[in-house]
This record gives C-alpha cells, structure tokens and sequence, in this order.
C-alpha cells in the first residue's frame, strides 16, 4: 500500500492462518483441546491466528487467548443445519480465505469443504488439515465420500494425523494422500495443574481406580466395571471406581447404572467436572483406566487423556487399540490388555492393586513421556515455520 510523502513505509501485514473448528472451548474433548493448543503453538511461533469457532452460550465469557477468535452462528455440532452455515460463513468469506492459509483440525468443517470444493470458489493459500482417525473410517467407508475426500486431498498442501496408527489407517483408504502425511500427535495442555498421584499407603485405604471420558460405548466404562467385578471379593473391598464425564449416548449411561449397582464394589458417578478442578481428582486416584472399545466407525485415535493421566503419575490399564499403544506403552507406563479379553483385563487390574511398586514405577515413567511431548513439535510439522514479514511497501 503507498504511503503519502515524508511517511514512513507502511509494514505489509501478514497473511492470517485461519483454523476453523465446530470444537472448541467450551466444548471439551480432545478434539477441542488438540483445535486450540495448535492455534496456540502457531501463535507463539509466529503466525496470526485466526480461530473461527461456534457462538459461545450466552452469559459465557472468553478466555483470554493468544489468537483473535471470531464466534459464528452455528451449533457446532454436525447436523445439516450447521454444516449449511459454516459452509455460508466460508463462501461469505471466501475472498479472504483465498489469500490465508486454512487449516481444519476436525471433522465438522470438512464436511463443509467437501461440499464448497465444486463451486471452486475457495482456493486458500494453504490448505492444512488434520485426521484423529474416526472420520477416516467414516469417509472410506462409503464410495461417494472416498471420492469426494481424494479430491480434496488432491487439493491439500499438507494432511497430519495424530498417530502413526491414524497414518496407516488414512494411507490404507486414501493412498495418493501419502507424500502429504505428517505426523502431528498432541500434548499436554499448558493450564493443565499437575499433582502428582501417591500409592494408598495407610491400612485399610481404598485405592481409587479413574476414567476421565465423556459416557460413550466406545470408551469402555462398562468393560472396567465387569473386569473388576470378576477380581477376589477381598480385592474389589479395598478399591473404588471414580467416573468422571458426562453426555451419555445410546443409554449407555442406564447400563452404566446398572451395572454399578450390582458391582460388588463402590461405583461413582463424579459427572462433568471443569478443567480447573480435574487435577484434585487425579490426584486421589491410584490408577487409571480407559478402556476404549471399537464402536460403528468410531476409533481412538490417539488419546490425550492418556497423556493426562500419565502426567499426573497415574499408571494406565487399557485396551491395546487404534492408536492408544503410542500413548500408553506396554510394561513401562502401564498395561494393555486385547479388547474383549475380560479376564486378561481383570487380571492387569488385580496385578496393579497387589503391586504399589509396580504402579508407580509405572506412573513415573508416564510423567517423563507425558512432559516429553511439546505442541510446537506438531505445529512446526504440521505449519513449517512462518514465512519472514514482507518488507514494507515503498512510498
């Protein structure tokens, strides 16, 4: 832009990155953690953030973030009504989009950029996205989907994925997306209060056995409370069994009640619990368990909760799946078992309860791993890193 005589030369401004997600706070989720700790990471190295995320319930105020986050009007789930609205927000600004770089780090908006991709009106700079895993299932599972995801591949500058797993998974289904796949795992949230997990120690205490997950089939609750119940009656006295989530779906939260009550054992239901007040809830607990199971398309890809937990000195129980080995390593932070081998889960757990040593040998070892892992490590394989400013126009 030219300057008037005698003014200083005006500084081009950066070209925005523009992360736009259905997930974000105050939604909670891996997902919505992962969405604003890369925006947070490419912040801090250098790029102008935009996050575009769904209007905040009235009453709630915004976090202070290092980006500017600009609130549309949609839901944020996934049904048609807000897949049209994003997909309006988008071509509404399209002329901006084309001079951005656009990264999507979830499902929701995807879907809308399988449909914007034939108007061949939004052409960004840079197009990034991120797979968990699910969604590639979901996507390869039907023909026109595959076909309709390749030709956006197609037009992808680079694709990461959480996992190695999620890697295979998304090479299997969409092979020429290969060259673009870069692997970009999460860590841990920088407001995360980590308090470190102490073995019950005194006569008589009861060890406490955790799952951090919202209510779903797919995190396998119900496969923790069965593992249990099968353990000696002298083992299940001493132990409790602390759920902490909520947003149960397909009854699952009946089951769950169910079950508890014929338990043999001491079963909570702690409900949503903010993300200020989870680490007094590790840190009371002995060991931690989720045991994630397959489910329709649905898959962990890689888990956080994981890293959570490790972080917190808890030594894991779970299933040996998607991507949770690259989270949870067998015989060093904790134990996994095959999905559907309840007695081989109900002795992980009995070998844990008999064993302080052993758990916390194993939750230090997740503490070392989880502090290991840095967001900017998966920013700067994902973004690269940010172009030099522009020099400024003449006058």
């Amino acid at each position: 832009m030219p300057t008037t005589p005698g003014s200083s030369p005006t500084a081009a401004v950066p070209a925005p990155l523009i992360l736009v997600t259905h997930e974000f706070f105050p939604h909670r989720g891996g997902i919505a953690v992962y969405a604003a700790e890369m925006g947070r990471a490419a912040a801090a190295m250098g790029y102008a953030v935009e996050v575009w995320a769904p209007a905040l319930p009235a009453g709630l105020l915004e976090p202070a973030w290092p980006f500017q986050v600009r609130r549309l009007t949609l839901a944020g789930d996934h049904s048609l009504v807000s897949q049209w609205r994003m997909a309006r927000e988008l071509l509404g600004h399209a002329r901006r989009l084309n001079n951005a770089t656009l990264y999507i780090p979830e499902p929701g908006p995807l879907l809308a950029m399988l449909l914007l991709q034939y108007f061949d009106t939004i052409r960004p700079a840079r197009l990034l996205l991120t797979f968990h895993g699910s969604e590639i299932q979901r996507l390869g599972s039907r023909r026109l989907l595959r076909w309709s995801t390749n030709h956006l591949l197609a037009q992808t500058d680079r694709v990461s994925v959480v996992s190695d797993y999620a890697r295979r998974l998304l090479e299997k289904h969409f092979p020429t997306a290969a060259p673009k796949v870069v692997v970009t795992p999460g860590a841990l949230r920088p407001d995360l209060r980590l308090t470190q997990s102490a073995p019950a120690a005194l006569p008589g205490a009861r060890t406490i056995i955790l799952t951090v997950a919202r209510l779903n089939p797919r995190k396998g609750q119900l496969e923790v409370i069965h593992a249990l119940q099968a353990l000696p009656a002298a083992q299940r006295a001493t132990l409790e069994y602390w759920l902490v989530g909520g947003h149960g779906k397909e009854n699952y939260d009946r089951q769950l009640t169910a079950a508890a009550a014929s338990a043999g054992f001491t079963v909570r239901f702690i409900g949503d619990i903010p993300d200020d007040q989870l680490g007094a809830i590790y840190a009371q607990a002995d060991i931690f368990a989720m045991t994630s199971m397959p489910h329709k398309h649905s898959v962990e890809g890689f888990g956080l909760v994981y890293l959570e937990a490790g972080a917190h000195g808890l030594p894991i129980v779970a299933h040996d799946i998607g991507g949770v080995p690259e989270a949870v390593v067998h015989e060093a932070t904790g134990l996994l078992v095959q999905p559907g081998d309840r007695p081989g889960l109900t002795q992980a757990f009995a070998r844990l309860l008999a064993d302080p040593a052993l758990r916390r040998r194993f939750g230090e070892a997740g503490r070392t791993r989880a502090l290991a892992r840095t967001w900017h490590d998966s920013a700067l394989a994902l973004f690269g890193p940010p172009p030099p400013p522009a020099p400024p126009s003449e006058p």
